[in-house]
């Protein structure tokens, strides 16, 4: 996986993403348009400076990406922060 980048913003395709918070493409595009997703994008600074970390959180995951200034992903943690919905 790698990031790419917009000028100094980086980019990466909703397919990489999606399936790390159990999500298809169109919903999860539909929940980054309505702000049911956050994401954030963090610049390193010092010993970090020249990496950037990218995190998305929907409402059960977080997923966060360390990256070096190539956008080549170091380290990538998935977090779940709720329960999944309860079988019926």
């Amino acid at each position: 996986m790698k990031v790419g980048f917009d000028g100094d913003r980086p980019v990466i395709a909703a397919a990489e993403i999606a399936p790390l918070l159990e999500l298809d493409v169109p919903a999860f595009q539909g929940l980054m348009r309505s702000g049911g997703i956050r994401s954030t994008v963090e610049r390193g600074e010092g010993q970090d400076a020249g990496r950037f970390r990218l995190t998305f959180q929907s409402p059960r995951w977080r997923v966060r990406l360390t990256c070096n200034g190539d956008g080549e992903v170091l380290t990538l943690t998935r977090l779940r922060l709720t329960s999944p919905p309860a079988a019926p």
